[in-house]
């Protein structure tokens, strides 16, 4: 089993987790000892992870070059539907700690080949399979970076087989890594333990350098209109473009960027697939070029609410979200709504428009 995709009331994205199997207990997060079943099972629960409170966090953008490492620096990742990334690459090639972590289990699997499971303080739990050969053993410590493991060959390919796990379940690599280039997606993560799964939200939230905690949830106020996206075309210039076109795949999630009411769900002129949602103080967004409109006229919506996939109708050359904010009327820059480098919204905006 594996992860599934839904909508929450988050930032931008949820993950609702299926359960995988796992049984037994386990070791703390921080420990270097082990259980038997630990040592030769894949999935299992990490114990005291929801023990205290029903959620916990990690800030991305914390991270220190030295911090972090993709698992094969020089090979080319791909993902497959359960969300086991499979990286190939050349014989020889070395497999590289994710994170600073604690060998869970080093052994040969029936499926995996030679795999590792390794540890992480930050709740999260690595896999690396079908190796050549495994250079680490269960209770080593390891550093982000370090070689722990040979690439193997299966039928003819050279690849490794890498999952990102937390409580046994199957994350998404992509959430945490842009897969195409390797790098790491500068963004806190929100996990919340609900009944028998758990909910992965990227989120934007001031952490606590003591504690580790949220110190505010203002998650609920605000979305990103298209996480990971990059700008192909700003706002004004020759074209006097009244928007912002953001680009990331085909068919991907487009969320409303605060609450509101719709006020436009529709094909409308060159904009294609239009959405429009009025928001408080005389703003609203403006969401077209969409392949499918997911509300209608009238729907109350919630940031960080799927409304629209992303499309070329209209007239667009490629997929992509064009963007546009309007305050009382008047077309104005989104970027003095959205730092859209960093995703974020700017400073004062959630009082300003009392959102």
């Amino acid at each position: 089993m594996y992860l599934c995709s839904r909508v929450m009331n988050k930032y931008a994205i949820l993950i609702s987790f299926a359960l995988l199997g796992f049984g037994g207990q386990s070791a703390s997060a921080d420990s270097n000892t082990f259980t038997l079943l630990e040592q030769q099972q894949i999935s299992v629960k990490t114990p005291d992870l929801f023990g205290k409170k029903n959620q916990f966090t990690i800030n991305f953008d914390e991270l220190e070059p030295n911090e972090w490492s993709f698992p094969l620096p020089v090979g080319k990742a791909s993902l497959w539907p359960d969300y086991r990334m499979q990286i190939t690459t050349k014989k020889g090639d070395n497999v590289k700690a994710i994170f600073d972590g604690v060998v869970r289990l080093s052994r040969k699997h029936p499926q995996y080949g030679n795999v590792i499971v390794i540890r992480h303080a930050n709740g999260l739990e690595t896999v690396y399979g079908n190796n050549a050969e495994n250079l680490v053993k269960v209770g080593d410590k390891v550093k982000a970076g370090q070689t722990i493991a040979i690439v193997g060959t299966k039928d003819g390919y050279t690849y490794c087989q890498v999952e990102i796990m937390v409580d046994g379940r199957r994350v998404n690599p992509e959430i945490i890594f842009d897969i195409r280039s390797h790098r790491l997606r500068r963004q806190t993560l929100l996990f919340e333990k609900q009944s028998d799964k758990v909910e992965l939200s990227v989120i934007h939230v001031e952490i606590d350098p003591q504690t580790g905690e949220a110190l505010a949830d203002n998650s609920k106020k605000w979305a990103f209109p298209l996480p990971g996206a990059k700008v192909i075309s700003g706002y004004g210039g020759a074209r006097h473009h009244k928007g912002v076109d953001l680009k990331t795949k085909p068919n991907d999630a487009i969320y409303a960027a605060f609450d509101g009411v719709v006020t436009r769900s529709s094909p409308y002129s060159g904009y294609g697939n239009c959405i429009i949602v009025k928001h408080n103080n005389g703003l609203e967004t403006l969401y077209s070029h969409n392949s499918k409109n997911l509300v209608r006229v009238g729907d109350k919506v919630k940031a960080g609410q799927k409304i629209a996939l992303t499309g070329r109708t209209g007239r667009a050359t490629t997929e992509h979200l064009h963007f546009e904010t309007i305050v009382n009327g008047r077309k104005v820059n989104p970027s003095t709504i959205f730092d859209f480098v960093k995703r974020v919204i700017r400073e004062g905006i959630i009082k300003k428009y009392k959102l």
